[in-house]
């Protein structure tokens, strides 16, 4: 029986990355593609199926693709829609169901990029062998997968487990990119560090590496760089982030008792400068009964296989449900 694989596909703002991954989470091989070389949504999906058809050629593996798992931003898991994402052009999309025409026969699931990074770690990484825990990735924004009883949490319209927009500052908080004000994302993600410093150095006046920077310019690694080298600011910051996150961490304790939160990102490479005052803010916030029961780490995957490997657990889910009917019918989505 030859070896099966799936097809992890991310689709990002910029590139859209592609991978062949056997049952053992190995990336087999990869490639990728401009997502925005053509305005047409049909062209976009002619150039993947040419190149995703090619990677299959060179690597023997065109009647070996078990299920196609796809992580994109604003993707209903639902519907199989890609439904009108802030940084692509084409408005509502049916993705699965036009990868499922380009590849006949192979099920096809799709669901947002935060909930293929949880799928990702509960099948290869931190969360192996866990059943109840949150992902975190801390990129541009605060994205979040919810897993409760080994399920991911979709909510009745897809789009469950937005808790970057859970709001931490009711009074004059920062605007965000959703049209709401004081949401986590604004203060814990790398471009809120960057807003935190900027207003810092605005409002205090002690000597910074940081004033010899491009104050509009400056970005979250600045802020880690100059926090390494011992400034004090730079890491004044540091506990500001680790305090609201630790804050919303206990809120997020409170609803769903995970084993853990699994962090992954740029951000969370920052290592005790954030998980230090992040885990004194969440002991000091969280509730007496769920105290030291929910686990801080860190993402297992690999950087540059992170993406391809989240979605390619969808794949492994798409091709099960595909096998069983009854499991289709208890996750309430169709297999395209």
């Amino acid at each position: 029986m030859s070896k099966p694989y799936v097809l992890g596909v991310d689709i990002g703002g910029t590139n859209t990355v592609f991978g062949i991954v056997d049952a053992r989470g190995q990336v087999v091989a990869s490639d990728s593609i401009k997502t925005l070389k053509h305005s047409k949504f049909e062209d976009y999906i002619e150039d993947l199926r040419s190149e995703i058809s090619r990677l299959l050629k060179a690597n023997d593996a065109e009647d070996k693709i078990q299920g196609i798992g796809i992580g994109a931003p604003n993707a209903n898991y639902y519907t199989g829609e890609i439904q009108s994402p802030p940084n692509l052009p084409w408005g509502t999309v049916p993705m699965a169901e036009m990868v499922s025409k380009a590849f006949p026969g192979v099920p096809v699931a799709i669901t947002n990029d935060a909930n293929a990074a949880a799928l990702g770690e509960m099948t290869y990484g931190a969360a192996r062998g866990m059943k109840d825990f949150i992902m975190i990735t801390l990129g541009t924004g605060v994205g979040s997968g919810i897993v409760v009883n080994g399920q991911l949490v979709y909510g009745h319209d897809g789009f469950a487990g937005e808790l970057g927009h859970v709001i931490m500052k009711r009074n004059n908080g920062r605007v965000c990119g959703c049209g709401r004000t004081g949401c986590l994302e604004c203060y814990c993600s790398a471009t809120g560090v960057a807003r935190s410093a900027r207003e810092f150095l605005e409002v205090r006046t002690e000597p910074s590496m940081l004033r010899n920077l491009d104050i509009e310019n400056i970005t979250s690694k600045d802020v880690y760089d100059a926090a390494v080298a011992g400034d004090k600011l730079a890491k004044d910051i540091f506990d500001y982030t680790g305090n609201i996150m630790g804050e919303a961490f206990a809120d997020m304790i409170a609803f769903s008792s995970p084993q853990a939160i699994v962090l992954f990102g740029g951000l969370a490479k920052s290592g005790d400068l954030l998980l230090k005052p992040l885990q004194a803010s969440l002991d000091a916030n969280v509730m007496p009964v769920f105290r030291g029961k929910t686990k801080i780490l860190l993402s297992e995957l690999k950087e540059s296989d992170a993406a391809v490997l989240g979605a390619s657990a969808l794949g492994w889910e798409a091709k099960y449900r595909a096998e069983t009917p009854a499991a289709n019918l208890a996750a309430g989505a169709p297999v395209v």
